[in-house]
C-alpha cells in the first residue's frame, strides 16, 4: 500500500509539472515546454519520496520528537522577534538577527524534546511518543526466554545490563498459552507470568511494556524482528529458529543458551573426571552420564557399570548446536592407584602364603 502511494505522489507531481503554467525557470523560458515542467514535477517527488525512504530508518516517536522541537523553536523566535520589531532596529540588521534566531531556537526546540522524552510522554490521538533514552540498551524479551526462567536468576546477578522491553504481543501470547486448554502450556505460561513478577520485582531491572505492534506481520517472532529494527534494540531468546532469522536481518541475539554453553567448563581430551552412570548409550558398551550443568558424557565400557560413579578419561569434546557432548573412556586401570591393575583380595592372600620360588 505505501509503495503504491508513493507512486502515485510521483504520478501526480508529474501530472501537476505537465499541465502547471508557473514560470519556474525564469528567462530561460524553459516552463513554456510542458515536457520539461513533467519531468521537474517527476524529479522532485522521487526526491520528497527518497526522504521518506530515509525517515523510514527513525520511530514515528522521533519524527514527532523533531516536528514538535521545531515548532517550539520557531514559536520562541517568533515572540522574540515581536518584541525586536518594537526597538526600530535597521531592516538589515533585523532580517540577520531573525535568521540567526530561527537556526539557534529551532535547534534548541529539537534538542530539549528529545532529552524531554527521558521526564515526560506525549499523548497524540493514535500515537504515543514514549522515551526510549540516549544512548541506552534496549533488550527486547521473547516469550521462550521468559518461560524458560533463567532470565529471572541471570537479572538477579547483575550481568544484564540495559533496559527490559516486553512487547504487548508478547504478553498476549503469554496469556493465551496461559489459558490454554493443554495442562502442559498452561503450567508453562503460568511458569512465565510468575518469571516475569519476579523480575518486575527487582529493584535493579526496568521492566516496560511497550504498545508498538506491526498488524502486517503473522508472528510474534516476525513482530520481534522488525521492532528490534526500529528501537535498534536486541532480542532476548532461546528459540534457535528466531536467533537464525534474526542474525540474517542484522539484529543482534542474546541467546541464553549459547551463555549457558559459554559458562560450562572448558575440560581438554586426556583429563579425568568422576561421573555416574545413568543409562545405556547407543553403541555397544556405552554408557551415558550427566555432568551437573546437563553436558552429556558418553563412556565406552560403561554400560556394565549401570548406577556406579567411575573415574574415566575423556578422549573427545563435540560442540553442537544443541550443545556440547563428551566422549570419554572406562579402563579398569584408571580406578587403581598409578595406573596399575588391581588383584583380587583373595588371589593376593595366596600369593602371600605361597612360597617365594628361588
Amino acid at each position: 500500500m505505501i509503495v503504491f502511494m508513493r507512486l502515485l505522489f510521483i504520478l501526480g507531481c508529474a501530472l501537476y509539472g505537465f499541465f502547471s503554467e508557473a514560470d519556474w525557470f525564469g528567462p530561460l523560458q524553459l516552463s513554456d515546454l510542458p515536457a520539461v515542467r513533467a519531468a521537474v514535477g517527476l524529479l522532485l517527488g522521487t526526491l520528497i519520496v527518497s526522504i521518506d525512504a530515509f525517515f523510514k530508518r527513525f520511530t514515528v516517536r522521533n519524527i514527532l520528537a523533531f516536528i514538535l522541537g521545531t515548532a517550539l523553536g520557531l514559536l520562541v523566535h517568533k515572540l522574540l522577534m515581536s518584541v525586536m520589531a518594537s526597538l526600530n532596529l535597521p531592516s538589515e540588521a533585523l532580517l540577520q538577527f531573525g535568521t540567526s534566531s530561527a537556526v539557534i531556537f529551532i535547534y534548541l526546540g529539537i534538542v530539549t524534546i528529545l532529552r524531554g522524552l527521558e521526564e515526560f510522554t506525549l499523548v497524540i490521538p493514535f500515537v504515543k511518543l514514549d522515551a526510549k533514552g540516549t544512548g541506552e540498551e534496549l533488550i527486547l524479551v521473547d516469550t521462550s526466554v521468559i518461560i524458560d526462567g533463567r532470565i529471572a536468576d541471570i537479572c538477579e546477578t547483575h550481568f544484564l545490563a540495559g533496559k527490559l522491553i516486553l512487547p504487548r504481543f508478547v504478553l498476549k501470547e503469554l496469556q493465551l498459552i496461559s489459558d490454554s486448554s493443554d495442562p502442559l502450556k498452561r503450567n508453562r505460561g503460568r511458569r512465565g507470568l510468575d518469571i516475569l513478577n519476579r523480575i518486575k520485582g527487582n529493584p535493579n531491572v526496568q521492566v516496560k511494556i511497550n504498545e508498538m505492534d506491526f498488524p502486517e506481520f503473522n508472528t510474534v517472532d516476525a513482530k520481534l524482528v522488525k521492532m528490534a529494527q526500529v528501537l535498534n534494540a536486541k532480542v532476548f531468546t532461546n528459540d534457535y529458529n528466531l536467533n537464525k532469522v534474526a542474525e540474517l536481518q542484522g539484529v543482534k541475539v542474546l541467546n541464553i543458551n549459547e551463555l549457558a554453553n559459554a559458562l560450562k567448563p572448558i575440560v581438554m581430551p586426556g583429563e579425568l573426571m568422576q561421573v555416574k552412570i545413568l543409562k545405556e548409550g547407543k553403541e555397544p558398551d556405552q554408557g551415558v552420564a550427566y555432568l551437573d550443568d546437563g553436558t552429556m558424557v558418553v563412556v565406552d565400557n560403561g554400560r556394565r557399570r549401570m548406577g556406579q560413579t567411575l573415574n574415566v578419561s575423556i578422549t573427545s569434546v563435540l560442540q553442537t548446536q544443541a550443545g556440547r557432548m563428551i566422549f570419554a573412556r572406562y579402563s579398569e586401570e584408571g580406578d587403581s592407584p598409578r595406573g596399575r591393575t588391581s588383584r583380587p583380595e583373595e588371589t593376593r592372600h595366596q600369593d602371600a602364603g605361597a612360597p617365594r620360588v628361588q
